[in-house]
């Protein structure tokens, strides 16, 4: 047997199914490109393109080489050029399907997907000319034997081709029948029953959360992060070690949460959990019978759906003012099986188009989504006294000179979001990276340092720390000049007497009054934000001789680690309905607040101290002031952390310095009569 012979039976073996398979792959293929509805039709038909596309992919190369084989002798030039181009294009787009197969459709790579769509059309476009070329180039007795101008498809293309058609369409069919009539995986019920509504008819108040149906939702389509971490693996990695996947699990916020469904009840607890744990307020869980320590709810805390599933926000006075929808389901959502979960995440990386739309929807990337958590009230309903409003880092925001709504200028005049400054781009090889490489971090770096130090997560401490002191707000100590002059003998230099500024010196025994100005340069918020009432941030000064002897100090630490009462504090008190402190952040007997001082985005505060240089001091002075911060004050740590001892990292934030000479008194000398 010759090797044209034995070229031509291999070819035929392959021809038949390759070309028959190849028409059902274009029409299928097609299909779903114009016919995206993402149905459950749809999804069937982009699995069966996709098997046949890896099946096709098997048998190309076997047939490009039997079939070159075939045909290197013959002297057709336009058919040997068309059909290298044709052979080329079909490696080219088998390979850019099985790069999508493997790898799935990325943002950074999208090219190559759009490439497999390209070169689908140059397939068809150089199929066609290729057969073209064939039948004008036949000799005059070939063109009159039809059986024989294909030789590799003699017979059985069209018996072929409608099996395979047949059997798709059957395989489809099938499979949506068995799939319609497979158990749902989510329970869009009540946990626990009987759920009991204390507030009015509402599911979920007092926290102002929606559904997109109206009614509770299975604690899986809000939590099991674990799912997106298949895929997402270095952002689920970034996001596991942030203070939003420990808002549940903090011991201070399970103290509290605990104390609220003590002293008032487990529907209160709704207030809270709709902003520190999604899961268990939609889930139905925070009713009589209910727990607060739930797998998945207090592991998770502020998952990924938490964030990704909110579909617009309600209003911007916060308490969870999210609207919920859970994104339409891939084949086989919710399922725990291996082979299932396969196929889903399998769909959802090579057809990505309505996961992207549901879980990047435009809502995300605005200051709006942040105000839903980040902004507190309370009402008579739940601290039975009246309306108060607490924390609003979102209006702070909006009011300052970053959101570029107001007519402040400064350091900055260019807009910048809560995500710009807390989810900042980094280089990442997540599929969600940019074209340029870069994805959204999702550490979310804050200014909770007890969380990390608590679970000694050093790293995140590492980055919390470097954060606070990255310019985020500035001190300086305004020069004490004299107020005076003073009279001598001593001959005066004229260059002096223009000078419009007085000198900064002063003598032993006297008063020296200080101005500390603290500016919020870089905050887009005031300063402090969040939970002022058990932040700590203070001015600490301290003014030292030459010699190094303490003169005089202001924002010290205690032998208990305490700060001095006297010291001047960035912080709220607030009280009961007594005028008591409620110190153990129990604000559901909140009232308001007896002293508050914060530092508006772009703004300075100006503080006055004053001390007496000792008569017996060494000069110059050195006087240093640093604005320092601790996230929890020691009374509520140690309370909320059950722990007498613990002593919460302390951050200086900003420092500055000055040199003050210091002078003995002259003899005021007067003339002689």
């Amino acid at each position: 047997m010759t090797v044209q012979n034995s070229a031509m039976i291999t070819e035929r073996r392959f021809a038949i199914p390759l070309a028959a398979l190849t028409l059902f792959l274009v029409v299928s293929g097609y299909f779903s490109w114009f016919w995206q509805d993402f149905s459950i039709v749809e999804q069937w038909v982009y699995l069966v393109h996709t098997l046949l596309g890896v099946v096709i992919s098997a048998l190309l190369l076997p047939y490009v080489i039997s079939h070159f084989q075939r045909t290197i002798g013959l002297r057709r030039s336009w058919i040997a050029f068309s059909g290298i181009l044709l052979a080329l294009a079909f490696l080219g787009l088998a390979a850019t399907g099985i790069d999508v197969v493997i790898e799935g459709q990325t943002e950074a790579q999208h090219w190559v997907f759009q490439s497999h769509i390209w070169l689908a059309a140059i397939v068809l476009t150089l199929s066609a000319i290729h057969v073209v070329f064939h039948v004008i180039s036949l000799p005059e007795r070939r063109k009159k034997n039809e059986p024989s101008r294909f030789p590799s498809l003699s017979s059985g293309l069209l018996k072929s081709t409608t099996q395979v058609f047949l059997g798709g369409f059957l395989l489809v069919l099938v499979a949506i029948a068995l799939y319609q009539i497979r158990d749902n995986p989510y329970k869009d019920a009540p946990a626990v029953e009987p759920y009991i509504y204390a507030y009015g008819e509402h599911p979920f108040r007092p926290s102002q959360t929606e559904t997109s149906s109206g009614g509770f939702l299975d604690a899986k389509r809000v939590g099991k992060s674990e799912r997106c971490a298949t895929c997402h693996q270095e952002i689920a990695v970034q996001w596991k070690a942030s203070i939003h996947a420990q808002a549940a699990s903090d011991k201070t916020y399970q103290t509290n949460i605990k104390l609220l469904s003590e002293k008032k009840s487990m529907e209160a607890t709704r207030y809270c959990e709709g902003c520190h744990a999604p899961a268990a307020l939609l889930s139905g869980q925070l009713t009589k019978g209910g727990k607060l320590d739930t797998p998945g709810h207090l592991q998770e805390g502020v998952s990924c759906m938490a964030c990704h599933g909110i579909e617009r926000v309600e209003h911007l006075k916060g308490v969870a003012s999210y609207r919920f929808m859970p994104p339409k389901p891939y084949l086989f959502d919710g399922s725990e099986q291996v082979l299932p979960t396969f196929i889903h995440n399998l769909l959802i990386r090579i057809k990505p188009e309505q996961h992207k739309a549901d879980l990047a929807r435009n809502v995300l990337s605005t200051p709006e989504m942040c105000a839903t958590c980040h902004a507190q009230f309370m009402d008579k309903d739940f601290n039975n006294w009246g309306w108060v409003k607490m924390q609003d880092d979102y209006m702070a925001w909006l009011n300052g000179p970053y959101s570029g709504q107001t007519r402040q200028t400064f350091a900055h005049a260019e807009q910048r979001r809560c995500q710009d400054c807390h989810f900042p781009l980094q280089p990442g090889k997540d599929p969600s990276a940019s074209q340029s490489g870069l994805i959204k971090t999702h550490f979310n770096v804050g200014a909770n340092t007890a969380i990390p130090w608590v679970t000694q997560n050093l790293a995140q401490l590492e980055r919390t720390r470097q954060f606070l002191v990255a310019d985020q707000v500035r001190i300086s100590i305004d020069k004490p000049n004299r107020p005076d002059a003073t009279e001598s003998a001593k001959h005066l230099d004229p260059k002096l007497i223009e000078s419009t500024e007085s000198p900064a010196y002063y003598y032993l025994g006297e008063n020296v009054p200080l101005k500390v100005a603290v500016t919020n340069a870089q905050v887009g918020h005031a300063f402090p934000g969040g939970t002022t009432d058990i932040n700590e941030a203070w001015i600490h000064v301290l003014v030292t001789d030459g010699q190094g002897q303490k003169i005089y100090e202001s924002g010290y630490l205690d032998q208990n680690n305490n700060v001095e009462e006297g010291a001047y504090f960035y912080r709220s008190v607030a009280i009961d309905r007594a005028g008591n402190a409620v110190w153990r952040h129990d604000l559901f007997n909140m009232v308001g607040d007896s002293f508050k001082r914060t530092i508006p985005p772009g703004g300075s505060d100006v503080s006055l101290f004053s001390f007496k240089v000792p008569d017996d001091a060494k000069g110059p002075l050195t006087i240093t002031a640093g604005l320092k911060y601790r996230k929890l004050n020691n009374r509520y740590a140690r309370w909320a952390l059950k722990d007498e001892k613990i002593e919460l990292p302390i951050i200086e934030m900003a420092s500055t310095s000055l040199v003050l000479p210091i002078k003995i008194r002259p003899e005021v000398e007067t003339g002689g009569l």
